[in-house]
């Protein structure tokens, strides 16, 4: 019943599914393999779930016990708005590595990257790629 891939918990033997939520983080990037996307840009949306226990944050009410949405934000941010990537699985798998990186006590993180203008035939909200990673043990 998790609707849509959106709440499962990762499998890495974390007690529950406590997590950081950003949704619809929007950044002029010039990601692509067609030369008009690198040389023009264009505009991705980007979400982002971490996986951490947030009992301490929510009992101390301490930003010192949790991490800042700013500074997801900020690896999100540039990232897409950095050096130029041929593929969306590229831009995605350097937020994640990024984020577990620079914070130990996120346990996984999902980040999905959309294209809103891509040139297809017919009417879409945006096409992309979505990944989940867990920390390495």
């Amino acid at each position: 019943m998790a609707g849509h891939g959106e709440e499962e918990p990762p499998t890495t033997g974390e007690v529950g599914g406590d997590k950081l939520i950003l949704r619809g983080l929007q950044f002029h990037g010039f990601h692509g393999v067609k030369q008009e996307e690198k040389t023009l840009g264009q505009k991705f949306v980007i979400d982002v779930d971490a996986w951490m226990d947030l009992a301490a944050a929510g009992d101390s009410d301490d930003i010192s016990h949790t991490v800042s949405y700013s500074d997801i934000y900020r690896i999100a941010k540039s990232v897409v708005e950095g050096p130029s990537r041929n593929l969306l699985e590229s831009v995605a798998q350097s937020i994640v590595n990024t984020t577990l990186l620079k914070f130990p006590q996120i346990s996984a993180v999902r980040v999905k990257v959309g294209k809103p203008h891509v040139a297809v035939q017919g009417v879409v909200d945006y096409l992309g790629v979505e990944i989940l990673r867990h920390r390495k043990a």
